[in-house]
């Protein structure tokens, strides 16, 4: 644990999900695999589908919508309407469509292998500290095991926009009556998670679980007031 800025008491805890408190790789690998396949089997016009072309679709609809990124999960079900519309489908069979491939889509995105380290770290927080979950992506912690430490769990379009933005911090700071200045915010981004948490007056931990170089990281704008290699050290704050 190597400490940059002075701790000050803590009242509460904060945590990204995706690659904070699992590898979050090769269960999206995986999800994307099964989707475009999904989508390959579902209409004869995209037995020829590929990532890169659903990719393609999300980019056209960013274009046209630049917010559109701050909830995943539409975006998501909005560029499988579009390519499903793009087949003759009509409006309502592209939404029955996208609704059942959101549902698969789902399915294997939940199939995360937790550590047992981090259900050890955050059932022996969670008995000092409130946890707060705090999330651009589209994971359902009651679908992986994570939904009982958190208070509630914030993501970014119901709740606001994507961090870096302030919004889900400063929500998380409303809803547990704490100041920002007394929660730790942790996560593995140095950009949304550090620099966002440091600009909306949260305390910082960067989990650097990959061997990398704060000094030399292309994103380390803002010094954590921790970092730590492995969710478990976190322990020592008990």
């Amino acid at each position: 644990m190597h400490f940059y800025r002075p701790l000050r008491p803590l009242a509460a805890l904060t945590f990204d999900l995706d690659d904070t408190l699992y590898d979050n790789r090769p269960v999206i690998a995986e999800t994307e695999r099964q989707s475009v396949a999904f989508l390959q089997a579902y209409h004869p016009g995209l037995k020829d589908f590929q990532s890169a072309d659903f990719h393609r679709l999300r980019q056209e609809l960013r274009a046209r919508e630049p917010e559109i990124y701050h909830d995943v999960t539409r975006w998501r079900w909005r560029a499988i309407h579009l390519a499903l519309s793009r087949q003759g489908l009509t409006d309502g069979d592209a939404t029955a469509g996208a609704d059942a491939a959101m549902r698969h889509f789902a399915d294997w995105r939940s199939r995360i292998e937790v550590p047992a380290a981090t259900h050890a770290t955050l059932k022996a927080l969670g008995a000092r500290y409130p946890l707060v979950a705090i999330t651009n992506g589209n994971v359902e912690p009651a679908r992986c095991g994570l939904e009982g430490y958190f208070r509630f769990v914030l993501r970014s379009g119901p709740d606001g926009r994507a961090k870096p933005y302030q919004d889900m911090y400063q929500l998380a700071a409303e809803r547990l009556a704490i100041a920002p200045a007394h929660i730790l915010h942790v996560g593995d981004d140095l950009t949304t998670d550090v620099a966002g948490a440091l600009r909306a007056g949260f305390q910082a931990c960067w989990i650097n679980d990959r061997q990398g170089s704060l000094m030399q990281a292309a994103d380390g704008r803002l010094l954590p007031h921790i970092e730590v290699s492995q969710l478990a050290s976190l322990t020592a704050l008990l």
